[in-house]
């Protein structure tokens, strides 16, 4: 059997989860108005590992959302992983922000647009298919009344900014999920898997979050 602990914190939301042959076995989470990483994620790393039983040794991997995201939040969770890694002498494995968020959506028809706030109408953004394959590149845009016009499906938008998203993406196809706000380490475990049975694997020493700009700090 594999285990992967899963790390999250490339928004608001600090979440880790245990994962086995790429199920879910428990998962902890908290998203505060304030980043409180730095305070959770160590704590929700033991809990997990005492209520679940499972010894540290005994974990296979680590894999930690790469990002976009806030540069804070992104560096909190990289560095964790990176030093379990270190210490424990297992794999590191990098995750899209972008696809763990994505992957809340089940729907059958249409496209999936994950919107990661980035300040003032721009936002780090990618498109997925329904089996939350990447079908148009990262990015980070400025939303305009003309973003997304060329796709005639049904658009499903979700992230942490809907609310400003929907004073400008208005068109009859657009569907907004208000329900789902922040990527979750709940989703990480079926990607962490697949990676981990191809030996899809970073270099500790020198992997860097993919902050998709220079710096960007979230209040």
């Amino acid at each position: 059997m594999t285990y992967i602990l899963n790390i999250e914190t490339a928004t608001r939301n600090c979440s880790v989860s245990l994962s086995k042959d790429g199920e879910t076995i428990l998962c902890k989470e908290i998203a505060e108005q304030g980043y409180s990483h730095a305070e959770k994620l160590h704590v929700f790393i033991e809990e997990i590992l005492q209520e679940t039983k499972v010894d540290i040794k005994e974990l296979n991997a680590i894999a930690v959302s790469k990002g976009p995201g806030s540069y804070t939040g992104l560096r909190i969770g990289v560095s964790t992983a990176k030093g379990l890694c270190y210490a424990l002498g297992i794999p590191l494995i990098s995750l899209d922000t972008l696809q763990v968020l994505a992957s809340q959506v089940a729907v059958e028809n249409g496209i999936i647009v994950p919107m990661i706030d980035a300040r003032r109408m721009e936002v780090y953004s990618a498109v997925f298919d329904t089996n939350h394959q990447k079908i148009a590149a990262v990015q980070a845009e400025i939303l305009t009344e003309n973003s997304y016009s060329e796709f005639t499906e049904t658009v499903y938008f979700i992230g942490d900014c809907q609310e400003k998203c929907q004073t400008v993406l208005t068109q009859n196809n657009f569907i907004f999920l208000p329900e789902i706000v922040f990527p979750s380490a709940k989703e990480m475990g079926k990607w962490s898997y697949q990676k981990f049975m191809n030996t899809d694997f970073e270099d500790v020493a020198y992997f860097e979050p993919f902050y998709l700009k220079d710096f960007l700090m979230v209040k």
